[in-house]
């Protein structure tokens, strides 16, 4: 969530940056500049009596110690009757005034709450994701003396990815995995897990896999993106599965204060992750790009203001060092201003090269959110030698998403025989060399 008082003190700058985003203000904003008008003049209104009470409790004052003494004098009496009847008129207008600024605040916040975050001023401009920067690429494709295949092909013939017997379980957009495809995916969690805490000093947390509104209005998804997630019923109160190991981790420490010498804080989890994918019907649906349920190892920190681009830097760094072990060609792309998240200020998007589809597929978004999100849960930090604390910045980006690396591997390391060569990083987790084709 954005600033109240920013958004009032600058509202020409914030409806450039929605503009830029390919949204329109009018209907981002709808009718803040009405509601400000409105509020200024409540305020305007608000002052005067709060200063005329101001000017006249003294002489009240003054005139009751004088009748405490020895009694107040005819004209005294009814001077103090005057006074008494428009100090609480006053009092009256002052009681509905402060009521009506607050109903305009509260109206700024529901407005607030569907206002993205702004673009960070290094965000590229643009329309689409066409518009997307290319920053920089890390190895080669490979080359191939066949045609190679897609990995819903080759996970059918080694017996590893059984997507009939998932929809026959749960519906479309689910899978299953057999023998070496499920410890593909169990090893790739733990490889990325040991990477992550062993050589980037993150701490490994395990959260819950539902969560309350609390927690997903705090990172964003709700209210607005309620329909790509799936609700859970619980008594009075609803749960969430959630879409992301970002809003059970963010949330650990919404409403609470960091000491400033704690920072940064790094957190990485291995989740389920559950999204309904509402927007996304007829894309990707061969295979496993695009499910209800995926696994991701994700990467989480909390940072000082001052520090959180560079800290961002280092976060996508992480999420690269994944992919570089594992020898998968890659490039990093910085979002353009219409292409980033609702909650992001910037955002690289890692995209891992498919030969058995021929393109750059999406593996990870690192994204910093500013205190988009720590206002919104109200997150804290207390700089050294001041009293009053402040927002500190959070970030996340996967590292990497689960599903999507699976099918990286099988359709990078496939063979002419068939079969799918593991490669030497993983080899400790999965407990063999190569993927041969079975039945189950």
């Amino acid at each position: 969530m954005l600033d109240l008082n920013f958004v009032r003190n600058n509202l020409a700058l914030v409806e450039d940056k929605i503009r830029l985003r390919g949204m329109d203000p009018a209907e981002v904003l709808g009718p803040f500049r009405v509601l400000d008008a409105e509020r200024r003049a409540n305020i305007t209104t608000l002052e005067t009596a709060q200063k005329r009470r101001n000017e006249l409790s003294p002489k009240i004052g003054a005139l009751k110690q004088v009748e405490k003494k020895g009694g107040l004098s005819s004209d005294q009496q009814k001077e103090l009757a005057v006074l008494s009847e428009e100090v609480a008129r006053e009092k009256a207008v002052i009681e509905e005034y402060e009521k009506k600024v607050g109903d305009v605040d509260d109206k700024f916040r529901a407005i607030l709450k569907g206002v993205p975050n702004l673009p960070h001023e290094s965000v590229p401009v643009g329309k689409s994701s066409d518009d997307n920067v290319e920053v920089r690429r890390w190895g080669s494709a490979p080359k191939f003396d066949f045609t190679p295949k897609p990995h819903w092909e080759l996970g059918e013939q080694l017996g590893v990815l059984d997507l009939e017997r998932g929809a026959k379980v749960a519906g479309a957009r689910f899978a299953v995995y057999w023998d070496l495809g499920a410890k593909l995916e169990r090893g790739l969690a733990n490889f990325m897990l040991d990477l992550h805490t062993r050589e980037h000093a993150y701490t490994e947390v395990l959260p819950p896999y539902l969560v309350n509104s609390e927690s997903m209005y705090g990172t964003g998804q709700l209210p607005k993106f309620a329909a790509d997630s799936f609700r859970v019923p619980h008594g009075e109160k609803d749960l969430w599965l959630i879409p992301t190991a970002e809003v059970p981790v963010t949330n650990l420490y919404r409403d609470e204060t960091l000491d400033v010498s704690r920072l940064p804080v790094s957190l990485t989890a291995y989740t389920a992750c559950f999204r309904s994918e509402a927007g996304s019907y007829g894309k990707d649906v061969r295979g496993i790009i695009r499910q209800h349920q995926f696994q991701k190892v994700e990467l989480v920190k909390f940072v000082h203001p001052d520090r959180s681009y560079d800290e961002l830097e280092k976060l996508t760094h992480n999420a690269e060092t994944v992919l570089q072990k594992l020898g998968l060609h890659y490039r990093v792309m910085t979002l353009c201003t219409a292409d980033i998240g609702f909650s992001s200020a910037k955002t690289y998007d890692i995209e891992v090269w498919l030969p058995g589809q021929g393109l750059f597929r999406e593996i990870s978004s690192c994204s910093n959110f500013e205190a988009f999100q720590a206002r919104r849960a109200n997150i804290r930090f207390r700089p050294e030698g001041k009293g009053k604390s402040e927002f500190l910045h959070t970030l996340n980006g996967s590292a990497l998403a689960v599903g999507r690396t699976w099918v990286a591997l099988v359709e990078n390391y496939q063979q002419a025989d068939g079969t799918v060569v593991i490669p030497e990083a993983l080899r400790p987790y999965i407990g063999t060399d190569r993927i041969v084709p079975r039945k189950f």
